[in-house]
């Protein structure tokens, strides 16, 4: 055998064994030093305790325990956590107070939520129910039965339909000319005060108020000794069609009860406008108006009374809008 093959086999064997032995003497020197933790400590689910038996002063054994300790929160933090809580509770509660009064001073959609990004069900059906009552509010016609029960003729506007009412409201301010000769055939000249009805934007207004209002108004001028005219009701009439009556019958106060626009809080509001002397070209700020009147509202009989002391105010002062204020001081 060549001496030099020899030569390497032997030296590879030697230091295999010395590598090996080396392991050897490593693994006992770790067996011989365990490893020093601070007794009781937690570590995981172990937990390292000293034992009278475990060789070195010092050294210790794991134990399994199948307690599982959470950590101890501060006290600092655990109260702090509370008190965000409880004062996250007494905003959404002051919120929710609040919310509650105003709902309780306006029948406004307040406050209603929503179900994600889309209103909730019930809140969007009624939202539905107003607009559909507002639709019909506006394309309405005013019962027969209600002017022949309380004893009123009807002309009409020059508007053909309602449609033309919507875009041409000029022409809601002018009669045609058979009523105007209607009105003149049938109407007082010259009374004091002359009342007009008409359904406006809202025939559900006259429908649900008219009768009310009238009949309060009716009283409170014959208890204040006011002169009255011939009332009549015109259909599809504007506030302005005031103008032309006070230029026809030439009486010293017109009261205009017209239904008003319809909203999604209320499709039944009627409105009374008055005017001293009003003539063709009357500006807007000679006008008064009550507003809002409806069940919801300002209540109709109410509102007839008032009316009668605000035209013996008119009446007296010879004013009416701007004017009339001005003169009061």
């Amino acid at each position: 055998m060549n001496e030099q093959l020899i030569e390497q086999i032997t030296k590879m064997v030697v230091e295999k064994l010395q590598e090996t032995k080396g392991k050897a003497e490593n693994r006992k020197s770790d067996e011989a030093m365990p490893v020093n933790l601070f007794a009781d400590a937690p570590v995981g689910q172990a937990l390292a305790t000293e034992h009278p038996d475990a060789g070195p002063a010092g050294a210790v054994t794991f134990h399994r325990t199948t307690e599982h300790k959470q950590p101890a929160v501060p006290s600092k933090v655990a109260s702090t956590g509370t008190c965000h809580k409880q004062d996250g509770n007494k905003q959404s509660d002051a919120k929710e107070t609040e919310l509650a009064e105003l709902r309780k001073k306006t029948p406004a959609r307040v406050g209603v939520g929503r179900a994600g990004s889309r209103p909730k069900t019930k809140t969007w059906l009624q939202f539905r129910l107003d607009h559909a009552a507002a639709v019909d509010a506006v394309y309405g016609e005013v019962p027969d039965e209600l002017l022949e029960r309380l004893e009123l003729f009807q002309v009409h506007s020059k508007v053909a339909d309602k449609e033309e009412y919507i875009r041409r409201p000029d022409l809601g301010r002018r009669l045609s000319d058979e009523s105007k000769q209607t009105v003149m055939e049938k109407c007082k000249k010259g009374p004091t005060v002359q009342i007009v009805a008409s359904n406006g934007l809202s025939a559900k207004a006259i429908e649900e108020n008219l009768e009310d209002v009238y009949l309060s108004l009716e009283q409170s001028l014959r208890n204040l000794n006011i002169d009255m005219g011939t009332t009549f009701y015109v259909d599809k009439g504007r506030v302005a069609l005031m103008d032309e009556i006070g230029e026809m019958l030439q009486p010293d106060v017109v009261v205009m009860l017209i239904g008003e626009r319809p909203g999604l809080v209320s499709a039944e509001s009627l409105s009374a406008y008055l005017c001293y002397q009003p003539r063709i070209g009357t500006i807007e700020a000679d006008r008064m108006v009550i507003s809002n009147i409806h069940k919801g509202g300002i209540p109709p009989v109410e509102a007839g009374a008032y009316l009668g002391t605000v035209i013996q105010k008119v009446l007296k002062y010879e004013a009416s809008g701007v004017s009339l204020v001005n003169k009061e001081g």
